[in-house]
């Protein structure tokens, strides 16, 4: 007969078990929970016996958990989820709320749209630590398996069980260093120009590039880089001309001169906040939903004065 049965399981042997999966290490899991490691160990073999699992196996110098705990580790999430709003079930109180709360999102919308954010959390909810991935293009089971709390992406994933609301829309300017040219007045200097844009991996269009090249607008492209964040040191001593949205102009694109994209109908930028229905009614998430909503106003406001 087993030491342990189910009915030994808890959040903290939950939550053991997501960090170990997580950070394939059992040191950098103690390290996460602010435990010794060998109260990790322990635990991980209490959960073995509960889970008649090895759970997790040697991997060269490190762990790689097993196919069963993968699953697990999804179910242990959706669990501690289910315990958070039964805590938050009466009223909500931001500054004793304790999580991470993960926020997938690229580069653009994590520069000009986050750091408010964290902002708000460090004044509001100084429990919450705040752990920001990559979006790419957001996938219903990075929503789904709860691999992020929210994503925010101008491409929302398509599923019955996925909520969105738009945040804004971002028009696009044309950037440049001024010390070295001056903004194409027309769409021949336009397309006369050297241009750099961002291509992400495996070789991902902004959806600006593509549409303008359905458009018949071809321009040349002299560099790509793999995000936004990767312009400023390109364009800078360069006669290049970049196409991105108007809201870098207050943060990552500060200091280049801008100007009107000399195309009829330029495309404009749509923005998404995106999660699972299973949060919809959740207090401390439609908190955090809303505390992004109030961060944009603003951010808008230097945008169209920059």
């Amino acid at each position: 007969m087993n030491e342990f049965d189910w009915s030994d399981l808890d959040a903290r042997l939950l939550r053991l078990l997501v960090a170990v999966v997580e950070t394939g290490s059992i040191t950098r899991a103690a390290h996460n929970l602010g435990v010794a490691q060998s109260a990790v160990s322990h635990q991980l073999t209490k959960l073995r016996v509960i889970t008649g699992d090895l759970l997790f196996v040697k991997s060269g110098r490190g762990i790689v958990a097993t196919a069963h705990a993968e699953l697990l580790a999804g179910q242990a999430r959706e669990l501690l989820r289910q315990l958070q709003g039964f805590a938050h079930a009466g009223a909500f109180d931001p500054a004793t709320w304790r999580t991470r709360y993960t926020i997938a999102a690229n580069d653009f919308q994590r520069d000009a749209l986050l750091p408010a954010l964290a902002t708000c959390l460090r004044e509001q909810a100084p429990g919450v630590a705040l752990r920001i991935i990559p979006s790419g293009v957001p996938t219903l089971e990075m929503l789904r398996d709860g691999a992020c709390d929210l994503a925010i992406s101008p491409r929302p994933p398509d599923g019955t069980d996925i909520l969105q609301k738009r945040l804004f829309e971002d028009q696009y300017r044309v950037y440049f260093d001024p010390a070295m040219r001056a903004a194409p007045r027309s769409l021949s200097e336009y397309l006369a120009a050297d241009h750099i844009t961002v291509l992400y991996e495996p070789r991902r269009q902004l959806d600006v590039d593509r549409q303008l090249a359905d458009q018949g607008v071809d321009r040349r492209f002299s560099i790509t880089v793999p995000g936004f964040s990767g312009l400023p040191a390109f364009l800078t001593g360069s006669t290049l001309l970049a196409t991105a949205p108007a809201l870098l102009a207050g943060g990552l694109m500060r200091g280049f001169a801008s100007a009107r994209v000399p195309v009829k109908n330029c495309p404009r930028l749509p923005m998404y906040l995106i999660w699972h229905a299973r949060t919809q009614q959740d207090a401390a998430h439609r908190w955090m939903r809303q505390q992004i909503e109030a961060v944009v106003p603003p951010l808008l406001k230097v945008a169209t004065t920059a």
